[in-house]
């Protein structure tokens, strides 16, 4: 039930296509979520501006059940080490969306969590 989102301006290829699998492991272990519940996507080569310039950036939206500020602000810090080191993207041109979604409002299998 976890999801996370990234949109970016850089161009997501081969070389660095492992890191959705990255991506997927760190919201697994900092919600404590099995990784067969959680979905990643991602977009490059968005056209984008963040303070006035098309530098490297990047925007995410990561949602999930009982997520709580102790876990966004860890998984604030693991996301943008990743994506500094996999993609150039400096942590200050990063902005992630976090929302916790009440089981009731997910669904899944026909039904939902709540």
């Amino acid at each position: 039930m976890p999801y996370l989102k990234l949109n970016t301006n850089v161009a997501i290829n081969t070389q660095n296509s492992a890191l959705i699998s990255e991506l997927s492991k760190i919201i697994s272990e900092q919600t404590g979520k099995p990784e067969r519940y959680v979905l990643v996507e991602a977009e490059g080569n968005r056209t984008m501006l963040f303070a006035g310039g098309n530098e490297p950036l990047a925007f995410l939206e990561c949602k999930s059940i009982g997520l709580n500020p102790g876990q966004a602000k860890a998984i604030s810090a693991a996301l943008s080490k990743v994506l500094h080191e996999q993609m150039g993207i400096q942590p200050g041109r990063i902005y992630i969306e976090f929302s916790n979604s009440p089981g009731e409002f997910w669904g899944w299998n026909g039904s939902t969590f709540g």
